[in-house]
């Protein structure tokens, strides 16, 4: 007796084959749904396997038209045998391949243990050298995998995963609050912790809605704690030609608002703290009203580590931030946070500023400048 295994992906195929193949004398022995293909447990096919076998002493005119029988409960113990030989070989075989694989992905290279084949391992060790989270990378990867083993062309290269790559992030991105003021609220909230560059930040939104936007702004200033951040702002008014108040309470802070009620936009600037500490923020909310007709900035620099970002923002939960403003992209080149922050916390980014001069270096974030400093090289 002959005896042979079909793969198909539905029984109908696979009897089709048999009996062009064997001929309609065939019996069928077995059949079972397996899953094939796919990388690691992923991206796997169903398809129908088939054990078949012919009798080659039949006499085949007299059964010519009957269709093949399906004996899988009565087959005999010499033809058992025969199938669980196969049917063990065949797993053998499998395992040695999977054992190949996984000592493929395993194999340590100069400096990079391997986790990916090529090229999605180039990818997944510059995204990680850029600070993207490692949640990231994998639905990322997990994504061009997916591409990658489903389709049918050659078209498998490195140029077209990257674009891939660029074209998956673009559209999350593209759902994401981006871009700068829309000026439907009159007063703007500048928060962030110490050092982050807010009072420079503030001077060049203020220079940019004056001298651009040819907007009516006034500014508050509410960090009393530095006496150079008010004279630096101070200053910044003089050049603009715009007025400045400074606010000891929520008393001061409520008559500076009346105060500018016939302006354009009043942009509003905050102490800088150690905003790991919960009692800072909560202060806040003694000298700033966060409710009327506001709307509230976080300001987080680039040269951070993106955990103590996460930390600043998860702290500012009792504030609603609207959008987040980072400041001195000049001073590194890691810039995996700009896709961090929106995919993993949700915020959108309304500005990055490229260095210290006012009022030019800020840019209007935009799904394509983001994806521009992230990939460009």
């Amino acid at each position: 007796m002959k005896v042979k295994k079909y793969i198909a992906n539905t029984m109908h195929d696979a009897m089709k084959t048999i009996r062009s193949e064997l001929g309609n004398d065939a019996v069928i022995l077995n059949s079972k749904e397996i899953e094939t293909g796919g990388f690691l447990g992923f991206f796997t096919k169903k398809q129908t396997e088939v054990i078949a076998a012919i009798d080659p002493t039949i006499n085949r005119r007299s059964v010519r038209k009957k269709e093949p029988v399906i004996l899988e409960k009565t087959i005999q113990p010499s033809v058992q045998k025969t199938v669980a030989a196969e049917t063990q070989n065949s797993l053998i075989k499998e395992i040695n391949q999977l054992k190949e694989l996984v000592q493929g992905l395993n194999a340590n290279g100069n400096t990079v243990e391997k986790e990916y084949p090529e090229p999605f391992q180039t990818i997944n060790n510059y995204l990680s050298s850029q600070g993207v989270t490692s949640t990231i990378r994998l639905k990322a990867l997990k994504h061009l995998m997916k591409n990658w083993y489903e389709q049918t062309s050659s078209k498998h290269d490195q140029v077209d995963v990257n674009q891939e790559l660029i074209a998956y992030f673009k559209n999350f991105l593209e759902s994401m609050p981006m871009g700068g003021l829309g000026f439907d609220k009159k007063v703007i909230n500048i928060v962030g912790p110490t050092g982050v560059g807010k009072t420079t930040t503030i001077a060049k939104l203020a220079a940019h809605c004056v001298l651009k936007k040819q907007k009516k702004v006034a500014l508050i200033t509410t960090d009393t704690y530095r006496i150079a951040a008010v004279e630096q702002l101070r200053t910044y008014a003089k050049i603009l030609n715009i007025p400045l108040e400074v606010a000891y309470s929520i008393d001061d802070f409520k008559r500076a608002i009346s105060q500018f009620e016939h302006y354009d936009l009043v942009l509003v600037d905050s102490a800088g703290r150690n905003f790991r500490n919960q009692l800072y923020v909560e202060e806040l909310n003694k000298v700033i009203d966060f409710k009327e007709n506001a709307e509230t900035y976080l300001v987080l620099s680039l040269v951070s580590k993106y955990e103590d970002m996460k930390d600043i923002v998860h702290q500012f939960d009792l504030i609603p931030i609207k959008k987040v403003i980072l400041t001195k992209k000049d001073e590194t080149s890691t810039y995996g946070a700009m896709l961090n922050i929106p995919l993993e916390l949700g915020k959108g980014i309304a500005y990055v500023t490229i260095g210290q001069n006012v009022p030019d270096d800020i840019v209007e974030a935009s799904v394509s400048y983001i994806l521009d400093c992230l990939f460009s090289r």
